[in-house]
C-alpha cells in the first residue's frame, strides 16, 4: 500500500511534535516528506534524522544558515517564502498546518493551490482570512481538515448528517485556569499563572489565549468557516472536565457529542487517516472513573474577549483580521511582562473601535489589516514610553 505523503509546517511546536509521535506508530502507512518551523533547527535537525527526511524549511534565515551549516545533506529553506516553497518541492499529500499566528496563512493558500489536502491546527488563518482560505479550498476542490479537539469533535458528528439539519453548534470550553476567579483576581493574575493549563498542554500564545477564552472566541470563527454555518448558531459552554470536546444539535432536538480523553493525538490521528480511522495505544475514557460531567454558561464581564471574537464576526469585513492582529500583539506584551492579564481585551476592544473597517478580497488586503493594527498598536506603545 503506498504511504500517504505528509508535509508538518510548525514540526517543532506542540501539535507538530505530536503529529510526529502519531505517524511514528504508523511507518507502513506514513510518510514525513518534509518539515517546517520558526527557528529552532537543533530540534528540526534531530526529527529530519529521525523520520529520514531531507527537506526542510526554517521561517528565521539565520537558523536557516546554522542548520545548512550543520547538516550539509539537508535541501533547506529558508524564510516565510521558504514555508511556500517547501510545498511545491515536497508534493505532499497532506499539509499538517500547525504555524502559529497569521505567518501559517500564506504556505496553506499555496497548499490548497497546489491542491494539497489541508489538516488545520492553528486559528489564526480561519480567524483573519476564513472567506479567503474557504474559497481556495472549494476552487481546489480540497475538504480542509480540523485538528483543533473542538472542530474535529464537529466534524466528526457532522459525519453522515444533512447541512440543513444542524440547528446549532454547542463548543465546549475548558474554561482555562482562572475559570473560578473574581474580577479582582484576574487583575493579578501573572504569566507564569496563565500558562499554567489544567487540562491541555498547549503552546504559550494558544494557553494564554485559552486563559482569556479568545482560543474559544477563534474557534467560532472556525466552526463558522468550516461548516458553512452563521455566527448565531454557535454557542460556547464551560466543560471543566474537558471530556465532551464539543455537541451538534440538530433540528429534530437530538443532540450529538464527541468524548475522549483531553489528548490532541486522538483528533491528529482522524486528521491524518481521514475518512478512515486506525486503532491506536492511547488511554481510553473511563466514564466511571470522571464521574460527572459539568456545564456552565461563560461570564462576559470577566472575560470580554469572547464577546470581542464574536462582535468582530458579526461585523466582518476587515474586523477579524485586527482582532486576530490585535490579540497577538497583546499576548506577546503579555509573555513579556508589559502590560497586565485585562490589559488584553482592553487593547483589543480599543483596537477595534479605533479601526476604519474596508473590504477583504485577497491577501494583500488581509496584510493591510494586520499591519494597520501592529502600526496602531505599536504607537500606543510610543505614547506609553
Amino acid at each position: 500500500m503506498e504511504r500517504k505523503r505528509v508535509l508538518i509546517l510548525g514540526a517543532t511546536g506542540s501539535i507538530g511534535r505530536q503529529t510526529l509521535d502519531v505517524i511514528g506508530n504508523y511507518p507502513d502507512r506514513l510518510q514525513v516528506v518534509g518539515l517546517a518551523a520558526n527557528r529552532n533547527w537543533e530540534l528540526l535537525a534531530q526529527q529530519a534524522q529521525q523520520f529520514a527526511v531531507s527537506t526542510v524549511a526554517l521561517a528565521d534565515e539565520q537558523a536557516a544558515r546554522q542548520l545548512a551549516d550543520y547538516e550539509s545533506q539537508l535541501q533547506v529553506y529558508s524564510g516565510n517564502e521558504g514555508l511556500e516553497q517547501i510545498i511545491q518541492a515536497t508534493s505532499p499529500d497532506l499539509v499538517v498546518a500547525a504555524i502559529s499566528g497569521l505567518a501559517g496563512l500564506p504556505p496553506i493558500m499555496t497548499a490548497l493551490e497546489q491542491r494539497c489536502q489541508v489538516a488545520l491546527a492553528n486559528k489564526e488563518p480561519l480567524v483573519a482570512a476564513g472567506q479567503l482560505v474557504t474559497t481556495a479550498a472549494s476552487r481546489a476542490g480540497v475538504q480542509l481538515l480540523p485538528i483543533d479537539s473542538e472542530i474535529s469533535a464537529v466534524f466528526q458528528c457532522l459525519r453522515g448528517e444533512q447541512a440543513e439539519s444542524v440547528e446549532k453548534i454547542l463548543l465546549t470550553a475548558s474554561g482555562g485556569p482562572f475559570a473560578d476567579y473574581t474580577e479582582v483576581q484576574l487583575a493579578e493574575v501573572t504569566a507564569e499563572q496563565a500558562l499554567d493549563h489544567p487540562t491541555w498542554q498547549m503552546g504559550p500564545k494558544v494557553t494564554v489565549d485559552s486563559a482569556t477564552l479568545m482560543n474559544k472566541g477563534f474557534e467560532i470563527f472556525e466552526t463558522k468557516w468550516m461548516f458553512g454555518l452563521e455566527f448565531d448558531q454557535i454557542e460556547v459552554v464551560i466543560h471543566h472536565q474537558s471530556i465532551v470536546h464539543s455537541l451538534v444539535q440538530l433540528c429534530d432536538g437530538s443532540v450529538l457529542a464527541q468524548l475522549g480523553r483531553p489528548d490532541m493525538r486522538l483528533p491528529i490521528q482522524y486528521a491524518l487517516f481521514y475518512p478512515n480511522r486506525r486503532p491506536n495505544q492511547f488511554d481510553r475514557l473511563d466514564l466511571v472513573e470522571v464521574g460527572s460531567l459539568t456545564f456552565a454558561a461563560p461570564d462576559p464581564d470577566k472575560f470580554p474577549c469572547l464577546r470581542l471574537a464574536r462582535e468582530a464576526g458579526c461585523s466582518g469585513q476587515s474586523y477579524p483580521t485586527v482582532l486576530n492582529a490585535a490579540d497577538e500583539v497583546a499576548v506577546a506584551w503579555f509573555l513579556q511582562d508589559k502590560i497586565e492579564f485585562m490589559d488584553i481585551p482592553r487593547l483589543i476592544e480599543q483596537t477595534l473601535e479605533e479601526h476604519e473597517p474596508f473590504s477583504v478580497n485577497n491577501l494583500s488586503d488581509v496584510i493591510a489589516a494586520d499591519q494597520w493594527t501592529r502600526d496602531y498598536l505599536g504607537q500606543i506603545v510610543a505614547d506609553r514610553r
